[in-house]
């Protein structure tokens, strides 16, 4: 999940709360890197509050479903957003499903044929949970 998504999905009136729900509730699992913990942190902070991005870092850390995974490739597979890297890396690294953003820097993921990582936006990660009777 890249932050973005993570962000819109905190706040109970969000109408993407129900994913930040799944993942607090063990019904779907999250795999994350220091970095990617890190980055959430500081996005959290300056758009939500220091106090709420401490107990969302501390909650993922905390569950059993949300994977510390350990990077052994920079695969480097976007340019236009290299930042986007780590999500990437964090993917292949704990053969992630895929990958769920709504950011336009992931689409060059859908045009290289290995490593194959999948990418969902949130709306179409719903539809998937959906017809799997998940949500």
């Amino acid at each position: 999940m890249d932050t973005n998504v993570l962000l819109v999905s905190i706040s109970s009136k969000s109408k993407y709360h129900w994913l930040y729900q799944l993942i607090l509730t063990k019904r779907i699992q999250i795999a994350y890197t220091n970095e990617i913990l890190t980055e959430y942190e500081e996005q959290l902070s300056l758009h939500w509050h220091p106090e709420v991005a401490i107990n969302v870092i501390r909650s993922i850390t905390e569950l059993s479903n949300a994977i510390l995974t350990t990077i052994f490739y920079n695969l480097r597979l976007i340019d236009k957003d290299e930042d986007d890297n780590k999500f990437v890396d964090c993917a292949f690294a704990a053969n992630a499903d895929f990958i769920v953003t709504n950011d336009s820097h992931f689409n060059i993921l859908k045009h290289i044929g290995f490593p194959s990582i999948p990418i969902l936006s949130i709306d179409e990660f719903e539809d998937l949970l959906k017809k799997s009777n998940t949500l």
